[in-house]
């Protein structure tokens, strides 16, 4: 998002200082200052006259929707500026276009002067001498506000009411079920479209994702949970630039350590990171504290990583339960992935659905082990190779979760091939003439009979008092 500025400075020092700090911040699109009241007015009526405000709002009246668009996000009021009080100016500049944000820059920052600055319809106050993370910090605050100011006033319907990117939580259900591998290549899914990624380690006492992409960067999520504003400059700061395009926002190599990120902490980072990329996955590993926990409850999609066997279902169930008493989230808003799923597999993902009760991916992600562990081993998790069926899956799963703008498959695979080939092995074809075999038998798939490891008790997995696969026997058992 871009920010336009008005400066007001009548003190040509004072223009010339505020200039130099505009132009190092990001995304901004400085003007021209003016030099007093009047001609800071007579800017902004103009700017909304040329949009054709004349037709759709009565002279000295508020902009009309056709000119809220047209105005600049933010004006900057220095205290200095003539001929009449700063305040006074602030509230007409309130009054006459609501959807500006007004900063005021002045000397004096208490208390007194910060009450009558809101009084009067200023969203904000850097105090003098200027210092540029604390601009930046109030020039964006103003800049968010505003633009949600703009979307009720109808604008621009269709804009969003801040510069927010989309949060996307991997957790695993439990340890070893391919969590990072999962985040890894939904991230560089994101990326190859187009979009600004940034991908986060929230498993702070265990987070590998430096490991699983050859990367040693001093900086981690830590180095940000003491600081209570975090301007652009200190974002970037902590942030690793991969070669692949990706943000990077490592844990710490103390695990220790991960204790200092607590919850505001946590919806902190989350924020400033969606405030600057279009999309922010952060892996949330296997074990829920008080940070992850925190980033899953803000998430868009937060997705629950399984692989089709009973004991890792099991524990998709504690998580899911744990996650309704808690309040963090329901289980009708949680998407599980099913990892390393095979066609002969006797969990297949509608029963994972029945049990745990959340909503399955369409896409599952199949076992082939052989073509991750080059790229593991080497720390490499990139250069999977792009016919890679784990690596197809993925890329669809992403597409699947809107992350790449298409709900299809990565380039290069149309018809049916946009379905991963679960196993090495083609369907043989029946010959002519012979039915296949329908009910438990020697051909019958194991399981599926009276005699198979489930038999009759899979109808009772989430059976009123039943006692199915997933739920651990005894006299305890929920109903």
């Amino acid at each position: 998002m871009t920010i336009r500025i008005l400066p007001a400075v009548g003190d040509p020092d004072a223009a010339r200082a505020l200039a130099a700090l505009l132009d190092q911040m990001p995304d901004a699109e400085p003007a021209p200052a003016v030099p007093d009241g009047p001609a800071l007015l007579n800017a902004l009526a103009g700017a909304a006259g040329q949009a054709g405000a004349a037709s759709s709002a009565p002279a000295g009246g508020p902009a009309g929707p056709v000119a809220v668009q047209a105005l600049p996000e933010v004006v900057l009021v220095h205290e200095g500026i003539g001929p009449g009080p700063a305040l006074e100016l602030i509230r007409e500049v309130a009054l006459r276009f609501p959807a500006v944000g007004v900063v005021l820059i002045t000397a004096d920052a208490g208390p007194a002067l910060f009450s009558a600055a809101m009084d009067a319809g200023a969203r904000g106050i850097v105090a003098l001498p200027l210092g540029y993370d604390e601009l930046v910090a109030r020039v964006q605050a103003a800049a968010q506000w505003a633009a949600g100011v703009r979307v009720h006033l109808g604008g621009n319907p269709d804009a969003p009411p801040a510069p927010t990117g989309t949060l996307v939580t991997v957790t695993g259900a439990k340890g070893g079920v391919g969590t990072t591998v999962t985040a890894v290549h939904l991230a560089l899914a994101a990326r190859a479209a187009g979009r600004r990624v940034a991908l986060v380690d929230l498993d702070l006492q265990s987070g590998d994702l430096g490991s699983y992409l050859d990367v040693q960067f001093r900086r981690s999520v830590v180095d940000l949970a003491g600081i209570q504003d975090i301007s652009a400059r200190v974002l970037k700061e902590a942030v690793h630039a991969h070669h692949t395009g990706l943000g990077l926002l490592l844990a710490p190599e103390e695990g220790e350590r991960g204790e200092e990120v607590d919850d505001r902490a946590a919806r902190q980072i989350v924020t400033a990171l969606r405030g600057r990329y279009d999309v922010v996955i952060a892996d949330c590993g296997s074990q829920m504290q008080s940070a992850n926990a925190a980033a899953v409850e803000l998430a868009d999609t937060a997705l629950l990583v399984i692989t089709p066997d009973v004991v890792c279902v099991r524990a998709a169930k504690r998580q899911v339960r744990l996650w309704d008493r808690l309040r963090i989230r329901k289980a009708e808003d949680t998407t599980t992935v099913v990892n390393r799923l095979t066609r002969h597999t006797e969990i297949q993902p509608p029963l994972v659905a029945k049990a745990t009760g959340t909503h399955v991916a369409r896409t599952p992600v199949p076992a082939a082990f052989k073509e991750l562990q080059p790229c593991v081993d080497a720390g490499r998790l990139q250069d999977l190779d792009a016919r890679s069926t784990v690596r197809a899956a993925l890329w669809e799963l992403a597409a699947e979760l809107g992350l790449t703008g298409a709900a299809t498959a990565p380039p290069g695979r149309g018809g049916h091939r946009n379905r991963p080939t679960l196993t090495g092995r083609k369907r043989k074809a029946l010959p002519l003439g012979t039915a296949a075999p329908a009910g438990p038998g020697p051909g019958a798939a194991p399981g599926t009979g009276p005699g198979g490891p489930f038999g009759a008790r899979r109808g009772n997995a989430t059976g009123p008092g039943g006692a199915g696969p997933f739920d651990p026997p005894g006299p305890y058992e929920e109903g």
